[in-house]
């Protein structure tokens, strides 16, 4: 698919990182990055302050949202790196619907490492209590999924590294 428009979206859960391992990889390969929680509708973001989980009603407008913009890039003919959690299968088939070539990275790592990065993030609006909604939501990549999985506790250089490795997308 040389020269075609591809979308990266860079998913786990809460505290894996996928803002900063997404940004880096969007420098990294020249392409815009997409903040996915910047998409939330206000009563999302008002929902999970309360420490309330998201539902799949919930997610679904936020969802939808995100897959348009990633149809905008599309349109214009230009790759994006996208920050979202996509936990579910049917979550990613909703973004898949933007463009032909959807494919995502899943930064993954233990719970506890997890736990650690959120009591420690201000600024924020999701509380750590959440982890184990989001943990328990959480779909895995499937073998007929286009993606890869990078681990959480590479620093983010390497997980650049590899994740350019594991989406050939290295040269």
């Amino acid at each position: 698919m040389s020269g075609a428009a591809q979308h990266i979206v860079v998913m786990g859960v809460s505290g894996a990182g996928k803002s900063t391992t997404g940004e880096a990889l969007a420098r990294h390969l020249g392409w815009p990055f997409v903040e996915g929680d910047s998409f939330h509708p206000e009563a999302n973001v008002a929902k999970m302050r309360a420490g309330m989980p998201l539902d799949d009603d919930d997610r679904a407008p936020w969802l939808r949202a995100l897959a348009a913009e990633i149809g905008r890039h599309e349109a214009r003919g230009q790759s994006s790196v996208i920050g979202c959690s996509s936990l579910k299968r049917a979550y990613r088939d909703i973004l898949r619907e933007g463009a032909p070539r959807v494919r995502f990275l899943h930064v993954h790592g233990p719970r506890d490492l997890l736990e650690s990065r959120l009591s420690h993030r201000a600024g924020h609006f999701f509380p750590a209590k959440l982890l184990d909604s989001q943990l328990a939501t959480l779909e895995p990549l499937a073998a007929d999924e286009d993606g890869a999985v990078v681990d959480m506790a590479l620093s983010v250089q390497d997980q650049v590294r590899q994740a350019l490795r594991l989406l050939a997308l290295d040269g």
